[in-house]
């Protein structure tokens, strides 16, 4: 990707040494240091260091929040994304999702965290949209690979860590390493406080929690008809909020949030928590596609994950759909079976994105976990899957269907094919 940048000596500037020419300078970074000669046999115009970048960039005029974690992240950065808008501020968001400035979508879905130079330009495009701060999701992937580079956070947060992403770090100890190693630094940093996993540089640290004293405290809460709490920040403020969002693990993102545009903004918590109840969560997360019936559409594509979103539902009988990603953590599939079968009255264990795997020998993996298989159907077709549990739905039952939440694709061998539980369900209810 060749980025136009005015008033310099060169035209363009490329992390791609295959793109570089006369007129466009190579970005050195972490990752593409090894292709260094091959920029330089391309007739590069220079060679620029990422810290350089920054400057021509402006992006020192931004104050950029980044959060980390297994699972929560996309739903704790949209939600301080809303809380800011809500309060008038003007703000940018890159993530899961895709990249959005001032309430408008600039850009469709991507990686949870891009390119080093491809997020240098989204922050660009959001100190040239004049916005106050650029929020973005931080990958594992990411800090190993150093794709946040040079970059001066206003703010670093943390959600949880739990077991993810073992086929790219190969153990649990060397994914939480990686996690906490973005946060030994002395910058600003809000810690989930109940996350004992957790290991930082306490300089510059604030914390929140529900079960531990921290620096912003849930006091108490409530999860009839959605939820709604008293946070404490210290001795000074003592506050209630209400959100729409279910879910006993949503009160951790809520806290998470608020208590990042307190720090963000120095406004008053009493404020912060009026535009709270705005957010009305994320798309594919703990989504509710059909009323009657009732079925929910939710991300979660690990053990952790899965028990947070069925727990938050454990009153109900529940009907569970899901499947494990192919060419990912192996490790992971017998615990998602051991959850499902926990917690739901029925599961049925399909295909979730097997790209070049086998989709019978990743569901062999899932069923490894499950002692009891009497209430457990397999059917590798996702669609038919879904059918089933619909069809097998009575009166108070909820259907849960768990793994790709808002994706529009499944993933077969090198095949993108559309997709979409949300609207799989629908056809099906409609027919």
């Amino acid at each position: 990707m060749k980025i136009e940048l005015p008033d310099q000596a060169f035209k363009y500037v490329s992390e791609n040494s295959k793109e570089c020419d006369e007129q466009t300078a190579f970005v050195l970074t972490k990752q593409n240091e090894k292709y260094l000669q091959n920029a330089k046999d391309n007739n590069a115009h220079s060679i620029i260091k990422i810290e350089e970048i920054a400057k021509l960039f402006a992006i020192d005029s931004i104050k950029i929040v980044g959060i980390t974690g297994t699972n929560g992240k996309t739903t704790t950065a949209s939600a301080i994304y809303s809380f800011l808008l809500d309060l008038g501020y003007k703000a940018a968001f890159q993530g899961t999702r895709g990249f959005f400035m001032n309430d408008e979508i600039a850009e469709g879905k991507s990686l949870t965290t891009p390119s080093v130079l491809n997020t240098y330009l989204h922050i660009y495009q959001a100190v040239e949209a004049g916005c106050d701060f650029f929020i973005m999701e931080v990958s594992s992937h990411a800090i190993v690979q150093q794709r946040v580079e040079g970059l001066n956070f206003e703010l670093k947060i943390l959600t949880n860590i739990t077991q993810d992403h073992l086929d790219y770090h190969k153990t649990l100890g060397e994914y939480i390493s990686v996690k906490n190693s973005f946060f030994q630094d002395g910058s600003k940093k809000l810690i989930n406080k109940d996350e004992p996993k957790a290991s930082f540089n306490i300089k510059n640290t604030m914390t929140y929690g529900i079960e531990n004293p921290a620096t912003y405290k849930l006091m108490a809460y409530s999860l009839n008809n959605a939820s709604s709490g008293i946070i404490q920040y210290m001795q000074d403020e003592v506050v209630p909020f209400t959100s729409s969002l279910h879910g006993f693990f949503n009160l951790y993102n809520l806290m998470a949030a608020i208590s990042a545009v307190h720090i963000l903004t120095g406004k008053k918590l009493e404020e912060i928590v009026q535009v709270v109840d705005n957010f009305a969560g994320v798309s594919g997360r703990m989504e509710q596609v059909s009323d009657e019936p009732n079925v929910i559409v939710d991300f979660a594509h690990t053990p952790d994950g899965m028990a947070q979103v069925l727990n938050a539902l454990k009153e109900k009988d529940l009907l569970v759909v899901f499947g494990a990603g192919g060419d990912r953590d192996k490790t992971k599939r017998p615990l998602m079976g051991k959850v499902a079968s926990t917690l739901a009255k029925k599961v049925y264990i399909t295909s979730d994105n097997p790209r070049t795997e086998d989709p019978d020998a990743i569901i062999k993996d899932i069923l490894e976990g499950i002692e009891d298989k009497t209430d457990v159907a397999v059917e590798i077709n996702r669609k038919k899957a879904i059918e089933m549990a619909l069809k097998d739905q009575k009166d108070d039952e909820v259907v849960v269907v768990l793994g790709k939440g808002d994706e529009a694709y499944q993933i077969i061998y090198d095949q993108k094919l559309p997709f979409d539980d949300r609207e799989v369900i629908r056809e099906i209810l409609n027919s």
